[in-house]
């Protein structure tokens, strides 16, 4: 007993001073121009370096994003690669400025871990992987299976509660690291890799014969994937949701990184105009703690949401991932973004 409250009072002292450390966020990262970025070890299409070390990836381009709005310069970011296990004591501690890592908006992350989430720039679902010479067609197929899955993830109770509701027998093969999982999976330590729908689509990529493998149909939970910050900072977490609701914005509007300039020059629409900072007495941008034209700034440094999507998971890459209920909310999907105004 004297351990576990010795330790809750460990964990409220953090929290206490993250919260605290963070109040002036914006500040501080303006003070050493960069935003210190939480991302994956390496997950392709997501947030990888190329072979110059270059950070790539949906993920990294919202981190640019972030850069691009408060500096006007989207190469202002520095990157910290996370594993399942310490993301969260990075963001606590306040080695990062923001984690966008494939993350989870829970209620236990929310709340009593003290983040805070709004924008979800992935509505994912938690699937399953297998090698086609298993002959399974659906995951109800799979009791007594060894399963391969990540440690300190809403994938390992995700998996739990899905057997157990579904009376299946199953072992789970845990593994802290993705890289492990990886490579446990490849040797064929366990039948079946479980992960987010679009961590499968990624993954299969690395393994020696992705033909081979097929992701099974069931979705078995929902994975709203959103960048996180520390409570205790509003105005930081506004420009972190903000940059995201931007990249919407622009998608819906028809602004490109292409004729973003053009769009900006013309266009007589107001909302266009007040949303690119050109609008009269527009004050978008400093009640944000930015310039008024953070939006353009966006925008020129890394697109539109669609654009970032295609880039870098979507139909025409390696993994050939349909927009689904990423699509705009006009065209039956879920991103949609409040009224900028």
């Amino acid at each position: 007993m004297k351990k576990t409250l010795l330790s809750a009072a460990l964990g409220t002292a953090v929290l206490g001073f993250a919260s605290a450390a963070s109040a002036a966020t914006l500040d501080d990262v303006k003070a050493k121009g960069f935003v210190q970025c939480g991302v994956n070890t390496g997950l392709a299409g997501f947030a990888q370096p190329d072979s110059a070390g270059n950070w790539k990836g949906f993920d990294v381009d919202y981190c640019k994003a972030v850069a691009a709005a408060i500096f006007g310069d989207a190469t202002k970011v520095k990157y910290t690669p996370t594993t399942a296990q310490s993301r969260f004591t990075a963001l606590q501690s306040g080695e990062i400025d923001l984690l966008a890592r494939n993350s989870t908006w829970t209620i236990n992350r929310d709340t009593a871990l003290g983040f805070n989430f709004r924008y979800v720039n992935y509505y994912d679902g938690q699937g399953f992987m297998v090698p086609k010479s298993l002959n399974v067609k659906s995951a109800l197929e799979l009791s007594g299976a060894a399963v391969c899955v990540q440690a300190g993830t809403t994938t390992e109770l995700n998996l739990a509660d899905y057997f157990k509701a579904n009376k299946l027998e199953y072992k789970p093969v845990v593994f802290e690291k993705l890289e492990e999982v990886n490579a446990a999976y490849q040797a064929g330590r366990c039948d079946v890799y479980t992960t987010d729908q679009s961590g499968l689509y990624s993954l299969r990529l690395s393994l020696s014969n992705p033909t081979d493998h097929v992701i099974l149909p069931e979705i078995i939970s929902k994975e709203p994937l959103a960048p996180a910050v520390r409570q205790g900072d509003d105005k930081w977490f506004d420009i972190v949701t903000w940059t995201g609701y931007a990249l919407v914005q622009a998608e819906e509007f028809g602004i490109t990184q292409a004729n973003v300039d053009d769009i900006k020059k013309s266009s007589t629409n107001p909302d266009v105009r007040r949303f690119l900072g050109v609008e009269k007495d527009t004050k978008i941008g400093t009640d944000l703690g930015l310039t008024n034209d953070w939006a353009y700034n966006i925008i020129k440094g890394v697109g539109n949401y669609g654009e970032v999507f295609e880039r870098n998971i979507g139909a025409n890459t390696p993994l050939k991932i349909q927009r689904g209920l990423n699509a705009l909310w006009t065209k039956g999907g879920l991103q949609y973004a409040p009224p900028v105004r």
